[in-house]
Protein backbone atom coordinates (compact mmCIF):
# COMPACT_ATOMS: atom_id res chain seq x y z
CA UNK A 1 0.00 0.00 0.00
CA UNK A 2 1.08 3.31 -0.71
CA UNK A 3 -1.45 5.31 1.27
CA UNK A 4 -0.95 9.36 2.23
CA UNK A 5 2.07 8.78 0.05
CA UNK A 6 2.70 10.22 -3.54
CA UNK A 7 1.64 7.99 -6.27
CA UNK A 8 4.67 6.43 -7.92
CA UNK A 9 5.67 7.03 -11.49
CA UNK A 10 5.36 4.62 -13.92
CA UNK A 11 9.68 3.81 -13.88
CA UNK A 12 9.50 3.59 -9.98
CA UNK A 13 6.53 1.14 -10.24
CA UNK A 14 8.90 -1.02 -13.03
CA UNK A 15 11.57 -1.18 -9.64
CA UNK A 16 8.99 -1.85 -7.31
CA UNK A 17 7.87 -4.49 -9.61
CA UNK A 18 11.52 -6.08 -9.73
CA UNK A 19 11.93 -5.89 -5.83
CA UNK A 20 8.86 -7.46 -5.71
CA UNK A 21 10.09 -10.11 -7.61
CA UNK A 22 13.05 -10.86 -5.54
CA UNK A 23 15.51 -8.27 -7.29
CA UNK A 24 17.98 -7.46 -4.54
CA UNK A 25 17.38 -3.91 -3.32
CA UNK A 26 21.24 -3.73 -2.78
CA UNK A 27 21.55 -4.15 -6.48
CA UNK A 28 20.12 -1.01 -7.76
CA UNK A 29 22.22 1.26 -9.43
CA UNK A 30 21.45 3.47 -11.88
CA UNK A 31 23.01 6.32 -14.28
CA UNK A 32 23.01 9.35 -15.90
CA UNK A 33 24.87 9.52 -19.27
CA UNK A 34 25.26 12.61 -21.54
CA UNK A 35 26.60 13.00 -24.26
CA UNK A 36 29.64 16.26 -23.79
CA UNK A 37 28.47 18.10 -27.01
CA UNK A 38 26.40 20.78 -25.83
CA UNK A 39 25.33 22.64 -22.33
CA UNK A 40 22.23 20.37 -20.22
CA UNK A 41 18.73 22.07 -20.92
CA UNK A 42 16.06 21.91 -19.09
CA UNK A 43 15.01 18.54 -20.15
CA UNK A 44 18.39 17.23 -18.89
CA UNK A 45 17.15 18.48 -15.86
CA UNK A 46 13.95 15.85 -15.45
CA UNK A 47 16.33 12.88 -16.39
CA UNK A 48 18.94 14.32 -13.37
CA UNK A 49 16.14 14.79 -10.97
CA UNK A 50 14.16 11.19 -12.05
CA UNK A 51 17.73 9.36 -11.47
CA UNK A 52 19.28 10.55 -8.66
CA UNK A 53 15.47 10.89 -6.95
CA UNK A 54 15.77 7.47 -7.38
CA UNK A 55 18.76 7.11 -5.84
CA UNK A 56 17.75 8.95 -2.88
CA UNK A 57 14.44 7.58 -2.59
CA UNK A 58 15.98 3.57 -2.92
CA UNK A 59 19.04 4.29 -1.43
CA UNK A 60 21.16 3.14 -4.19
CA UNK A 61 24.18 4.59 -6.30
CA UNK A 62 24.07 6.75 -9.19
CA UNK A 63 26.82 7.10 -12.16
CA UNK A 64 27.69 9.90 -13.89
CA UNK A 65 28.96 8.41 -16.95
CA UNK A 66 29.82 10.86 -20.36
CA UNK A 67 29.19 9.29 -23.49
CA UNK A 68 31.89 10.62 -25.23
CA UNK A 69 31.93 8.02 -28.44
CA UNK A 70 32.10 11.23 -30.85
CA UNK A 71 35.31 12.56 -31.06
CA UNK A 72 34.83 15.44 -33.24
CA UNK A 73 31.45 16.36 -30.78
CA UNK A 74 32.88 15.88 -27.00
CA UNK A 75 34.44 18.86 -25.53
CA UNK A 76 36.24 19.27 -21.89
CA UNK A 77 34.52 22.53 -21.70
CA UNK A 78 30.87 20.57 -21.70
CA UNK A 79 32.24 17.84 -19.48
CA UNK A 80 32.72 20.42 -17.18
CA UNK A 81 29.87 22.16 -17.34
CA UNK A 82 27.87 19.29 -17.03
CA UNK A 83 29.08 18.34 -13.53
CA UNK A 84 28.79 21.86 -12.42
CA UNK A 85 25.25 21.57 -13.64
CA UNK A 86 24.36 18.66 -11.84
CA UNK A 87 26.34 19.67 -8.25
CA UNK A 88 24.18 22.78 -8.65
CA UNK A 89 20.87 21.07 -8.50
CA UNK A 90 21.99 19.85 -5.43
CA UNK A 91 22.78 15.76 -6.61
CA UNK A 92 26.23 13.92 -6.27
CA UNK A 93 27.00 10.85 -8.20
CA UNK A 94 28.42 8.06 -6.65
CA UNK A 95 31.61 7.05 -9.91
CA UNK A 96 32.56 9.56 -12.02
CA UNK A 97 32.83 7.24 -15.90
CA UNK A 98 33.27 7.68 -19.56
CA UNK A 99 32.31 5.44 -21.91
CA UNK A 100 36.09 6.07 -23.48
CA UNK A 101 37.07 4.35 -20.10
CA UNK A 102 35.96 1.47 -22.00
CA UNK A 103 37.06 1.47 -25.05
CA UNK A 104 39.54 -1.28 -24.69
CA UNK A 105 36.58 -3.76 -23.50
CA UNK A 106 34.58 -3.00 -25.69
CA UNK A 107 36.79 -3.19 -28.67
CA UNK A 108 37.57 -6.75 -27.05
CA UNK A 109 34.22 -7.92 -27.02
CA UNK A 110 33.38 -6.68 -30.74
CA UNK A 111 37.14 -9.13 -31.46
CA UNK A 112 34.67 -11.56 -29.37
CA UNK A 113 30.89 -10.53 -31.82
CA UNK A 114 32.90 -11.07 -34.90
CA UNK A 115 35.13 -14.77 -34.16
CA UNK A 116 31.41 -16.12 -33.51
CA UNK A 117 30.08 -15.19 -36.32
CA UNK A 118 27.76 -12.11 -34.91
CA UNK A 119 29.46 -8.98 -36.74
CA UNK A 120 31.40 -8.13 -39.86
CA UNK A 121 32.99 -5.76 -41.77
CA UNK A 122 31.07 -4.03 -44.49
CA UNK A 123 32.91 -1.96 -46.96
CA UNK A 124 29.98 -0.26 -48.39
CA UNK A 125 29.25 3.20 -47.46
CA UNK A 126 26.59 4.45 -45.51
CA UNK A 127 24.06 5.76 -48.09
CA UNK A 128 24.27 2.12 -49.89
CA UNK A 129 23.84 0.51 -46.17
CA UNK A 130 20.82 2.87 -45.62
CA UNK A 131 19.52 2.05 -48.98
CA UNK A 132 19.66 -1.60 -48.15
CA UNK A 133 17.51 -1.50 -45.25
CA UNK A 134 14.71 -0.52 -47.14
CA UNK A 135 11.47 0.14 -44.36
CA UNK A 136 9.83 -1.52 -41.77
CA UNK A 137 7.16 -2.87 -44.24
CA UNK A 138 9.96 -4.73 -46.80
CA UNK A 139 12.84 -6.76 -46.10
CA UNK A 140 16.15 -5.75 -46.15
CA UNK A 141 19.01 -6.45 -48.44
CA UNK A 142 22.23 -8.47 -47.36
CA UNK A 143 25.38 -6.58 -47.99
CA UNK A 144 27.92 -8.63 -50.17
CA UNK A 145 30.07 -8.80 -47.55
CA UNK A 146 27.80 -10.29 -44.78
CA UNK A 147 29.55 -13.37 -45.03
CA UNK A 148 32.84 -12.61 -44.83
CA UNK A 149 34.96 -15.06 -43.36
CA UNK A 150 35.97 -15.27 -39.53
CA UNK A 151 39.45 -14.60 -40.24
CA UNK A 152 39.17 -11.49 -42.93
CA UNK A 153 37.00 -9.79 -40.73
CA UNK A 154 38.98 -9.82 -37.67
CA UNK A 155 42.17 -9.10 -39.83
CA UNK A 156 40.28 -5.93 -41.51
CA UNK A 157 38.65 -4.58 -37.61
CA UNK A 158 42.34 -4.80 -36.34
CA UNK A 159 43.44 -2.95 -39.74
CA UNK A 160 40.58 -0.04 -39.07
CA UNK A 161 41.41 0.61 -35.56
CA UNK A 162 45.45 0.66 -36.60
CA UNK A 163 44.27 3.52 -38.85
CA UNK A 164 44.97 1.78 -42.11
CA UNK A 165 41.42 2.55 -43.61
CA UNK A 166 39.79 6.19 -44.63
CA UNK A 167 37.02 7.01 -42.42
CA UNK A 168 33.82 6.47 -44.15
CA UNK A 169 35.63 3.04 -46.55
CA UNK A 170 34.51 0.67 -43.91
CA UNK A 171 31.93 -0.15 -40.48
CA UNK A 172 31.65 -2.96 -38.35
CA UNK A 173 27.86 -4.16 -37.95
CA UNK A 174 26.20 -6.57 -35.92
CA UNK A 175 25.10 -9.30 -38.11
CA UNK A 176 21.20 -10.17 -36.79
CA UNK A 177 18.56 -10.26 -39.27
CA UNK A 178 17.89 -7.65 -42.40
CA UNK A 179 14.36 -8.77 -42.49
CA UNK A 180 13.23 -7.87 -38.96
CA UNK A 181 10.40 -5.14 -38.73
CA UNK A 182 12.40 -3.57 -36.54
CA UNK A 183 14.61 -1.17 -38.30
CA UNK A 184 17.41 -1.60 -35.48
CA UNK A 185 17.61 -4.69 -35.84
CA UNK A 186 19.01 -4.67 -39.60
CA UNK A 187 22.53 -5.25 -38.56
CA UNK A 188 23.26 -1.63 -36.83
CA UNK A 189 26.58 -0.43 -37.56
CA UNK A 190 28.74 -0.90 -33.70
CA UNK A 191 32.26 0.88 -35.34
CA UNK A 192 32.85 3.75 -37.49
CA UNK A 193 35.79 4.85 -38.48
CA UNK A 194 36.69 8.72 -37.13
CA UNK A 195 40.12 10.30 -38.10
CA UNK A 196 39.99 12.92 -34.87
CA UNK A 197 41.37 13.82 -31.89
CA UNK A 198 39.51 12.60 -28.83
CA UNK A 199 39.69 14.88 -25.78
CA UNK A 200 40.85 11.81 -23.55
CA UNK A 201 42.49 9.25 -25.75
CA UNK A 202 44.37 11.83 -27.90
CA UNK A 203 44.73 9.86 -31.19
CA UNK A 204 44.91 6.39 -29.69
CA UNK A 205 41.75 5.39 -31.52
CA UNK A 206 40.72 5.31 -34.77
CA UNK A 207 37.41 3.83 -34.56
CA UNK A 208 34.72 4.38 -32.24
CA UNK A 209 31.59 2.73 -30.94
CA UNK A 210 28.44 3.92 -31.78
CA UNK A 211 26.01 4.69 -29.16
CA UNK A 212 24.01 1.44 -29.26
CA UNK A 213 27.03 -0.27 -28.68
CA UNK A 214 28.52 1.38 -26.04
CA UNK A 215 25.62 2.17 -24.15
CA UNK A 216 24.64 -1.67 -22.67
CA UNK A 217 27.65 -2.65 -22.73
CA UNK A 218 28.59 0.23 -20.42
CA UNK A 219 25.99 -0.16 -18.17
CA UNK A 220 26.77 -4.10 -18.12
CA UNK A 221 30.38 -3.29 -17.27
CA UNK A 222 29.71 -0.75 -14.27
CA UNK A 223 26.51 -2.47 -12.95
CA UNK A 224 23.85 -0.64 -13.41
CA UNK A 225 20.50 -2.32 -12.91
CA UNK A 226 18.05 -0.31 -14.51
CA UNK A 227 19.07 1.74 -17.48
CA UNK A 228 16.09 5.19 -17.92
CA UNK A 229 16.19 6.32 -21.51
CA UNK A 230 13.52 8.99 -23.53
CA UNK A 231 11.14 7.55 -25.28
CA UNK A 232 12.82 7.80 -28.78
CA UNK A 233 15.29 4.90 -27.41
CA UNK A 234 11.92 2.52 -26.96
CA UNK A 235 12.58 1.03 -30.51
CA UNK A 236 16.26 0.44 -29.80
CA UNK A 237 15.58 -1.89 -26.71
CA UNK A 238 15.11 -4.91 -28.38
CA UNK A 239 18.75 -3.56 -29.77
CA UNK A 240 20.21 -3.17 -26.01
CA UNK A 241 19.19 -6.48 -24.80
CA UNK A 242 20.08 -8.40 -28.08
CA UNK A 243 23.86 -7.49 -27.37
CA UNK A 244 24.21 -8.22 -23.87
CA UNK A 245 22.61 -11.80 -24.09
CA UNK A 246 25.14 -12.53 -27.02
CA UNK A 247 27.97 -11.21 -24.77
CA UNK A 248 26.25 -12.57 -21.55
CA UNK A 249 26.21 -16.28 -23.05
CA UNK A 250 30.13 -16.28 -21.59
CA UNK A 251 29.23 -14.07 -18.69
CA UNK A 252 27.40 -14.66 -15.31
CA UNK A 253 26.81 -10.65 -13.95
CA UNK A 254 23.81 -9.07 -13.21
CA UNK A 255 21.69 -7.89 -16.79
CA UNK A 256 21.03 -4.01 -17.01
CA UNK A 257 17.82 -3.22 -17.82
CA UNK A 258 16.57 -0.53 -20.39
CA UNK A 259 13.40 1.26 -19.65
CA UNK A 260 11.63 4.42 -20.70
CA UNK A 261 9.75 7.59 -19.56
CA UNK A 262 8.68 10.48 -22.13
CA UNK A 263 10.92 13.29 -22.48
CA UNK A 264 10.15 16.87 -21.93
CA UNK A 265 8.71 19.23 -24.63
CA UNK A 266 8.16 22.72 -23.48
CA UNK A 267 6.71 25.45 -25.10
CA UNK A 268 8.11 28.91 -26.60
CA UNK A 269 11.48 27.08 -26.93
CA UNK A 270 13.53 24.03 -28.27
CA UNK A 271 15.27 21.26 -27.02
CA UNK A 272 17.74 19.94 -29.21
CA UNK A 273 21.08 20.86 -28.62
CA UNK A 274 21.54 20.89 -32.12
CA UNK A 275 19.73 23.45 -32.46
CA UNK A 276 20.72 25.22 -29.03
CA UNK A 277 24.29 25.43 -30.78
CA UNK A 278 22.76 26.82 -33.81
CA UNK A 279 21.47 29.49 -31.48
CA UNK A 280 25.25 30.34 -30.50
CA UNK A 281 26.86 29.55 -33.11
CA UNK A 282 24.75 32.23 -35.40
CA UNK A 283 24.74 34.56 -32.91
CA UNK A 284 21.43 34.82 -31.95
CA UNK A 285 22.66 34.45 -28.13
CA UNK A 286 25.56 35.14 -26.67
CA UNK A 287 26.41 31.93 -25.45
CA UNK A 288 25.18 28.19 -23.75
CA UNK A 289 24.70 30.39 -20.77
CA UNK A 290 22.61 33.05 -22.25
CA UNK A 291 19.58 33.91 -19.70
CA UNK A 292 17.36 33.31 -22.60
CA UNK A 293 18.66 29.73 -22.90
CA UNK A 294 16.59 26.77 -21.74
CA UNK A 295 20.06 24.83 -20.85
CA UNK A 296 20.66 25.26 -16.87
CA UNK A 297 23.66 27.34 -17.29
CA UNK A 298 21.83 29.74 -19.00
CA UNK A 299 18.35 29.35 -16.02
CA UNK A 300 20.94 29.42 -12.85
CA UNK A 301 22.77 32.52 -14.54
CA UNK A 302 19.13 34.17 -15.41
CA UNK A 303 18.36 33.51 -11.68
CA UNK A 304 16.54 30.09 -11.45
CA UNK A 305 17.24 28.13 -8.00
CA UNK A 306 18.11 24.96 -8.40
CA UNK A 307 14.95 24.37 -5.52
CA UNK A 308 12.18 25.98 -8.46
CA UNK A 309 13.63 23.26 -11.46
CA UNK A 310 13.38 20.42 -8.93
CA UNK A 311 10.04 21.54 -7.87
CA UNK A 312 8.93 22.10 -11.39
CA UNK A 313 10.34 18.30 -12.51
CA UNK A 314 8.22 17.17 -9.33
CA UNK A 315 5.29 18.76 -10.34
CA UNK A 316 5.31 17.79 -14.20
CA UNK A 317 5.97 13.81 -13.23
CA UNK A 318 7.01 11.09 -15.01
CA UNK A 319 5.22 9.54 -17.76
CA UNK A 320 5.22 7.18 -21.20
CA UNK A 321 3.08 9.60 -22.86
CA UNK A 322 4.60 12.57 -25.02
CA UNK A 323 2.85 15.95 -24.39
CA UNK A 324 3.87 19.46 -24.26
CA UNK A 325 4.63 21.62 -20.92
CA UNK A 326 3.65 25.23 -20.93
CA UNK A 327 6.53 27.11 -20.18
CA UNK A 328 4.52 29.20 -17.32
CA UNK A 329 4.29 26.16 -15.49
CA UNK A 330 8.34 26.41 -14.85
CA UNK A 331 7.71 30.06 -14.17
CA UNK A 332 5.04 29.40 -11.58
CA UNK A 333 7.97 27.14 -9.75
CA UNK A 334 10.60 29.48 -9.54
CA UNK A 335 8.00 32.43 -8.46
CA UNK A 336 6.44 30.22 -5.89
CA UNK A 337 10.15 29.71 -4.50
CA UNK A 338 11.05 33.24 -4.68
CA UNK A 339 8.09 34.48 -3.22
CA UNK A 340 9.04 33.71 0.09
CA UNK A 341 13.02 33.60 -0.65
CA UNK A 342 13.63 36.85 -2.61
CA UNK A 343 14.02 40.21 -0.34
CA UNK A 344 12.16 43.13 -1.50
CA UNK A 345 14.36 45.92 -3.20
CA UNK A 346 12.38 49.26 -4.65
CA UNK A 347 13.85 50.20 -8.51
CA UNK A 348 12.41 52.74 -10.30
CA UNK A 349 12.76 51.48 -14.27
CA UNK A 350 10.87 54.24 -16.26
CA UNK A 351 11.58 57.04 -13.87
CA UNK A 352 9.93 60.44 -13.73
CA UNK A 353 11.23 63.21 -10.93
CA UNK A 354 8.58 63.24 -8.12
CA UNK A 355 8.52 66.67 -5.91
CA UNK A 356 7.24 66.62 -2.40
CA UNK A 357 6.30 70.48 -2.24
CA UNK A 358 5.70 70.67 1.59
CA UNK A 359 8.62 68.50 2.75
CA UNK A 360 11.71 70.26 3.72
CA UNK A 361 14.51 70.82 1.14
CA UNK A 362 17.37 69.49 2.93
CA UNK A 363 16.22 66.99 5.08
CA UNK A 364 16.67 63.17 4.92
CA UNK A 365 14.67 60.73 6.62
CA UNK A 366 15.17 57.06 7.14
CA UNK A 367 12.44 55.11 7.32
CA UNK A 368 11.86 51.36 7.81
CA UNK A 369 10.36 48.67 5.55
CA UNK A 370 9.59 44.90 5.86
CA UNK A 371 12.40 42.89 3.78
CA UNK A 372 9.62 40.17 3.02
CA UNK A 373 6.33 40.36 4.51
CA UNK A 374 5.80 36.80 3.20
CA UNK A 375 8.13 35.40 5.66
CA UNK A 376 8.10 35.61 9.31
CA UNK A 377 11.89 37.04 10.82
CA UNK A 378 12.84 38.17 7.39
CA UNK A 379 13.64 42.24 9.73
CA UNK A 380 13.36 45.44 7.83
CA UNK A 381 15.60 47.65 6.11
CA UNK A 382 16.13 51.31 6.29
CA UNK A 383 15.62 53.74 2.66
CA UNK A 384 15.86 57.75 2.79
CA UNK A 385 13.27 59.55 2.12
CA UNK A 386 13.94 63.12 0.30
CA UNK A 387 11.74 66.10 -1.23
CA UNK A 388 13.31 64.82 -4.73
CA UNK A 389 11.93 61.23 -5.71
CA UNK A 390 11.55 58.95 -8.54
CA UNK A 391 8.38 57.04 -9.49
CA UNK A 392 7.49 55.06 -12.42
CA UNK A 393 6.42 57.33 -15.18
CA UNK A 394 3.07 54.78 -15.41
CA UNK A 395 2.06 55.16 -12.00
CA UNK A 396 0.95 59.36 -12.54
CA UNK A 397 -2.01 60.54 -15.06
CA UNK A 398 -3.27 64.14 -15.48
CA UNK A 399 -6.42 62.94 -16.21
CA UNK A 400 -7.76 59.54 -15.32
CA UNK A 401 -10.89 57.29 -15.04
CA UNK A 402 -12.35 56.33 -11.43
CA UNK A 403 -10.40 53.21 -12.02
CA UNK A 404 -7.06 54.13 -12.27
CA UNK A 405 -5.70 54.12 -8.51
CA UNK A 406 -2.38 55.44 -8.74
CA UNK A 407 -1.32 59.18 -8.61
CA UNK A 408 -3.55 61.38 -10.64
CA UNK A 409 -3.74 65.55 -9.77
CA UNK A 410 -6.45 65.58 -6.39
CA UNK A 411 -5.98 62.17 -5.80
CA UNK A 412 -4.33 60.39 -2.92
CA UNK A 413 -1.81 57.72 -3.05
CA UNK A 414 0.79 56.26 -0.67
CA UNK A 415 4.67 55.77 -0.80
CA UNK A 416 5.24 52.51 0.21
CA UNK A 417 6.49 52.84 3.80
CA UNK A 418 6.52 56.02 3.66
CA UNK A 419 3.57 58.91 3.67
CA UNK A 420 0.07 59.74 1.67
CA UNK A 421 0.66 61.94 -0.69
CA UNK A 422 -1.73 64.14 -2.86
CA UNK A 423 -0.96 65.39 -6.54
CA UNK A 424 -0.90 68.97 -7.30
CA UNK A 425 0.80 69.73 -9.79
CA UNK A 426 3.30 69.12 -13.47
CA UNK A 427 5.72 70.47 -15.27
CA UNK A 428 6.22 69.90 -19.05
CA UNK A 429 9.23 70.29 -21.69
CA UNK A 430 8.75 72.03 -24.76
CA UNK A 431 7.87 68.95 -26.75
CA UNK A 432 4.58 68.74 -23.93
CA UNK A 433 6.27 65.79 -21.92
CA UNK A 434 5.98 65.69 -18.17
CA UNK A 435 9.71 66.31 -16.39
CA UNK A 436 8.21 66.73 -12.72
CA UNK A 437 5.26 65.76 -10.94
CA UNK A 438 4.36 67.72 -7.96
CA UNK A 439 2.65 66.75 -4.77
CA UNK A 440 2.25 67.29 -0.82
CA UNK A 441 2.29 64.82 1.47
CA UNK A 442 0.54 64.31 4.67
CA UNK A 443 3.18 64.69 7.25
CA UNK A 444 1.00 62.63 9.99
CA UNK A 445 0.79 59.75 7.92
CA UNK A 446 4.27 58.24 7.62
CA UNK A 447 3.58 54.24 7.86
CA UNK A 448 4.18 52.97 10.67
CA UNK A 449 3.81 56.05 13.03
CA UNK A 450 0.85 55.16 15.14
CA UNK A 451 -1.10 58.40 14.30
CA UNK A 452 -4.46 58.16 13.20
CA UNK A 453 -3.69 59.78 9.46
CA UNK A 454 -0.72 56.42 9.04
CA UNK A 455 -4.02 54.56 8.89
CA UNK A 456 -6.32 55.89 6.94
CA UNK A 457 -6.75 53.59 3.50
CA UNK A 458 -6.10 55.03 0.15
CA UNK A 459 -6.49 52.70 -2.99
CA UNK A 460 -2.91 52.99 -4.46
CA UNK A 461 0.65 52.34 -2.99
CA UNK A 462 3.62 53.07 -5.37
CA UNK A 463 6.85 52.08 -4.81
CA UNK A 464 9.62 55.05 -5.46
CA UNK A 465 13.40 55.80 -4.83
CA UNK A 466 15.32 59.08 -3.26
CA UNK A 467 16.82 61.16 -6.28
CA UNK A 468 19.71 62.03 -3.90
CA UNK A 469 20.48 58.62 -2.61
CA UNK A 470 19.35 56.54 -5.71
CA UNK A 471 22.27 54.19 -7.28
CA UNK A 472 21.72 53.76 -11.01
CA UNK A 473 21.99 50.35 -12.42
CA UNK A 474 21.56 48.61 -15.95
CA UNK A 475 18.29 46.44 -16.17
CA UNK A 476 17.91 43.30 -18.47
CA UNK A 477 14.79 42.37 -19.31
CA UNK A 478 14.67 39.22 -20.52
CA UNK A 479 11.32 37.47 -22.17
CA UNK A 480 10.59 34.74 -23.92
CA UNK A 481 13.23 33.80 -27.01
CA UNK A 482 10.50 32.35 -29.75
CA UNK A 483 7.19 34.26 -30.10
CA UNK A 484 5.47 30.52 -31.24
CA UNK A 485 4.43 28.14 -28.49
CA UNK A 486 5.80 25.67 -31.04
CA UNK A 487 9.01 27.18 -32.52
CA UNK A 488 10.43 23.58 -34.07
CA UNK A 489 6.85 22.37 -34.82
CA UNK A 490 6.44 23.75 -38.55
CA UNK A 491 7.28 21.80 -41.59
CA UNK A 492 7.15 24.31 -43.92
CA UNK A 493 9.60 26.93 -41.55
CA UNK A 494 12.58 27.14 -39.53
CA UNK A 495 12.33 27.46 -36.15
CA UNK A 496 15.02 30.39 -36.73
CA UNK A 497 11.86 32.14 -38.35
CA UNK A 498 10.11 32.59 -34.48
CA UNK A 499 13.08 34.48 -33.11
CA UNK A 500 11.69 37.19 -30.88
CA UNK A 501 12.93 40.20 -31.50
CA UNK A 502 12.04 41.60 -28.11
CA UNK A 503 13.57 38.78 -26.44
CA UNK A 504 15.70 41.28 -24.49
CA UNK A 505 15.78 44.88 -23.59
CA UNK A 506 18.38 46.99 -21.69
CA UNK A 507 17.25 49.49 -19.64
CA UNK A 508 18.93 52.06 -17.10
CA UNK A 509 17.03 52.48 -13.68
CA UNK A 510 17.23 53.70 -10.41
CA UNK A 511 17.36 51.51 -7.46
CA UNK A 512 17.63 52.23 -3.62
CA UNK A 513 21.14 52.43 -1.90
CA UNK A 514 20.76 48.83 -0.42
CA UNK A 515 21.51 47.26 -4.05
CA UNK A 516 24.95 48.25 -4.45
CA UNK A 517 25.89 45.72 -1.81
CA UNK A 518 24.29 42.74 -3.16
CA UNK A 519 26.69 39.63 -4.62
CA UNK A 520 26.59 38.05 -7.97
CA UNK A 521 23.83 35.75 -8.11
CA UNK A 522 21.74 37.67 -5.91
CA UNK A 523 17.98 37.18 -6.20
CA UNK A 524 15.36 40.10 -5.26
CA UNK A 525 11.99 40.98 -5.88
CA UNK A 526 11.58 44.55 -7.36
CA UNK A 527 8.40 45.66 -6.01
CA UNK A 528 5.63 45.61 -8.34
CA UNK A 529 8.00 45.16 -11.22
CA UNK A 530 9.52 41.21 -10.84
CA UNK A 531 12.19 38.93 -10.05
CA UNK A 532 15.98 39.68 -10.38
CA UNK A 533 18.87 38.04 -10.02
CA UNK A 534 22.24 40.45 -9.56
CA UNK A 535 24.36 38.93 -13.65
CA UNK A 536 28.04 38.51 -13.44
CA UNK A 537 28.48 41.40 -15.60
CA UNK A 538 28.38 43.78 -12.47
CA UNK A 539 31.02 45.66 -11.31
CA UNK A 540 31.82 47.76 -8.38
CA UNK A 541 30.80 50.64 -10.50
CA UNK A 542 27.52 49.77 -11.95
CA UNK A 543 25.13 46.54 -10.46
CA UNK A 544 23.48 44.59 -13.80
CA UNK A 545 20.02 42.96 -12.91
CA UNK A 546 18.35 40.04 -15.11
CA UNK A 547 14.41 39.69 -14.62
CA UNK A 548 14.26 36.18 -14.24
CA UNK A 549 10.48 36.08 -14.22
CA UNK A 550 7.44 39.02 -14.36
CA UNK A 551 5.25 38.82 -10.91
CA UNK A 552 2.39 37.32 -13.17
CA UNK A 553 1.96 35.60 -16.59
CA UNK A 554 1.31 38.54 -18.65
CA UNK A 555 1.43 35.70 -21.67
CA UNK A 556 -1.63 34.14 -19.85
CA UNK A 557 -3.60 37.66 -19.97
CA UNK A 558 -2.93 38.35 -23.29
CA UNK A 559 -3.92 34.86 -24.57
CA UNK A 560 -7.14 35.19 -23.06
CA UNK A 561 -7.97 38.31 -24.48
CA UNK A 562 -7.13 37.16 -27.52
Amino acid sequence: MNEGKKPLNCIAQIIERDLAEGFPRAALRFRFPPEPNGYLHIGHAKAICLNFGLGKDYGAAVNLRYDDTDPGKAKREFVDSIQRDIAWLGFQWDRLVFASDHFEQLYEWAIEMIERGKAYVDDQDQPAIHAQRKTPTEPGIASPYRDRSVSENRVRFKEMRAGEWAPGSCVLRAKIDMRSPNMQLRDPILYRIIDKPHHRTGDQWHIYPTYDWAHGQSDYIEGVSHSFCTSEFENHRPLYDYLIERLGESRSALRPKQREFARLNLSYTVMSKRKLALLVQRGVVKAWDDPRMPTISGLRRRGYTPESIRDFCDRIGVSKRENTIDIAALEYSIRHHLNRAAPRVMVVLNPVKLIIDNYPEDETEWLETENNPERENAGVREIPFTKALYIERADFQEMASPEYFRLTLGSEVRLKSAYIIKGVGVVKDEDGNISEIHATCDPDSRSGSGTAASQRRVKGTLHWVSAAHSVKIEVRLYDRLFDDPEPDGHEDKDFMDFINPDSLAVRSAYAEPSVQFLPTGHRVQFQRLGYFSVDPDSTEEKKVFNRIVTLRDTYARIQSKS
